[in-house]
């Protein structure tokens, strides 16, 4: 269906609703496309409407054309009219910089709760781009150079190295990167410091789910976003970034289910910046990321 010129994706309840409707959000370089591949139509057959929107100029969604110079705002006003159109509060899941957009949106919007998978830190991308820039210089230069125009990865084999662990298919690798597209340029400056985010700590009951293997952020970055909100850690071993689309999403999206449960009944009490908890792994064993130093 289409909310103002949106792409969005929807898959109905399976059965009996068992929780809040559920709106996804896609990261820079993605669309909705990107939960299409099972994740959406997972978390429907637990009970939930689910919508996958894709952000103005993404995927099917009009304003491709000017993209370049949207901002984050404007994303934030783009989720709120997916929210409208939804009715009711909702779960929002967002990934990377879609999980950006949800906590700019819980700055003094509602939600029945919020996930955020493989976070960008409400701090912004700075320090990511800083990493990026010293592994892979020509990567960042084609950002800049395009002004946002061209996507991050250039290759398949470099989609990998951000986006994909080993376990990732060649075949599936060589596909999602043919639907990676470029990016606001703009909204990439707002995320360098022009429009930083102002977390509300226990504004809405949240979690954060940390990729283990992940490229882009590191594990320090995952505890501050958690500690920031008040929201419950957790950590999904030797996953890589894009956690929707990994072998083991199914793993992700059922516990997504399983914490949407929690949410329907009672108001999660916010944690502690030291209650963070690490799921899968025993005291003292915790996995060394593969987040660049």
């Amino acid at each position: 269906m289409q909310v103002s010129g949106l792409e969005v994706i929807s898959h109905p309840a399976a059965g009996v609703r068992a929780g809040p409707p559920i709106i996804l959000v896609h990261g820079a370089w993605h669309a909705a496309w990107c939960w299409d591949e099972g994740f959406a139509a997972r978390l429907a057959a637990h009970g939930h409407n689910v919508h996958a929107v894709s952000l103005r100029g993404h995927g099917r969604s009009t304003g491709r054309r000017g993209l370049w110079r949207v901002r984050i705002r404007d994303h934030v006003a783009d989720l709120r009219r997916v929210i409208d159109a939804v009715g009711g509060p909702a779960l929002l899941v967002g990934h990377s910089r879609g999980a950006y957009v949800v906590q700019k949106h819980l700055e003094t919007g509602a939600a029945a709760g919020a996930v955020l998978l493989a976070p960008m830190p409400h701090t912004g991308v700075g320090p990511c781009m800083a990493r990026l820039l010293r592994r892979v210089p020509g990567a960042v230069a084609r950002i800049h150079a395009s002004f946002g125009a061209l996507p991050i990865a250039a290759t398949p084999a470099l989609a990998r190295s951000l986006f994909f662990s080993a376990r990732m298919p060649e075949e599936a690798v060589r596909r999602h990167h043919a639907r990676l597209q470029g990016e606001a340029f703009f909204a990439y400056l707002d995320l360098l410091g022009l429009d930083p985010c102002r977390p509300r700590w226990g504004a809405s009951p949240m979690l954060v789910l940390a990729a283990g293997a992940d490229a882009l952020f590191t594990r320090r970055e995952m505890q501050e976003v958690a500690a920031v909100h008040g929201a419950a850690l957790e950590f999904v071993p030797g996953m890589a970034h894009d956690m929707m689309l990994e072998p083991g999403w199914e793993t992700v999206a059922d516990r997504i289910a399983a914490w949407a449960r929690t949410i329907g009944t009672r108001r999660e009490k916010p944690h502690r910046p030291d209650s963070a908890r690490w799921a899968n792994e025993p005291a003292g064993a915790i996995e060394q990321t593969g987040a660049l130093a």
